[in-house]
């Protein structure tokens, strides 16, 4: 399987038997139930559609609960997610299979998918990391982002301009991760360094390249 769905734990270490200390994070993965298996053609590849967790009943909403229905699941996943099947050697998975982390192995690189902590308005300074102002008496630009273009030509502001604005709370994908653990007993995926998102957020564990 080219990806999973996850949930992340936080951030530990793990010791390693000549005392290194590798920083990770973990990550519940599945198991994921196949919900839907769509072919591919035309140069498109195939495409398979993973749930994870399970809704309330009263939340989950009658095409939803039908949607998994047809795919021999009793309980609607609470989170959908599809990912393309880059092999075409390899057989497609059959709608009601599950998916575990044991298709991850230690020293993978894999990429990561999460929505970033929001940070809500914010200046340029923190949004940025504009230098600000000058810090002497007197002075009372030591935060402003200063000009935002000549009045003369073109008398507008630039599509793309840096300023403040919402900051956080995007899609945001983390590449050349690697795995440095893999838990199949207890669902989990140990990968090294940061991934986004805060604790307890959904993300999207992918093999490099798919």
């Amino acid at each position: 399987m080219e990806g999973i769905i996850g949930r992340k734990l936080g951030m530990t270490q793990l010791f390693g038997a000549d005392g290194t200390v590798t920083p990770v994070t973990v990550i519940a993965a599945g198991p994921c139930p196949v919900v839907q298996v769509r072919e591919g053609g035309e140069g498109r590849p195939a495409r398979v559609q993973l749930g994870f967790e399970t809704a309330k009943k009263a939340r989950a909403g009658k095409a939803r609960a039908g949607h998994a229905a047809k795919a021999g699941i009793e309980a609607a996943p609470r989170v959908l997610r599809e990912f393309a099947w880059a092999d075409a050697g390899v057989e497609l998975p059959k709608p009601g299979a599950l998916i575990t982390v044991a298709t991850f192995a230690e020293g993978q690189q894999v990429k990561v998918t999460g929505t970033s902590k929001g940070r809500g308005f914010q200046g340029v300074v923190h949004r940025y990391h504009f230098g600000g102002g000058p810090a002497s008496h007197g002075n009372t630009r030591f935060r402003k982002p200063g000009s935002v273009g000549p009045g003369t030509d073109p008398s507008r502001v630039i599509k793309g301009k840096r300023m403040p604005g919402h900051m956080g709370a995007a899609r945001v994908t983390q590449i050349r991760l690697t795995v440095a653990k893999v838990d199949a007993e207890r669902n989990l995926l140990f990968v090294r360094g940061a991934v986004p998102g805060p604790m307890r957020g959904i993300v999207t564990v992918r093999k490099e390249g798919a």
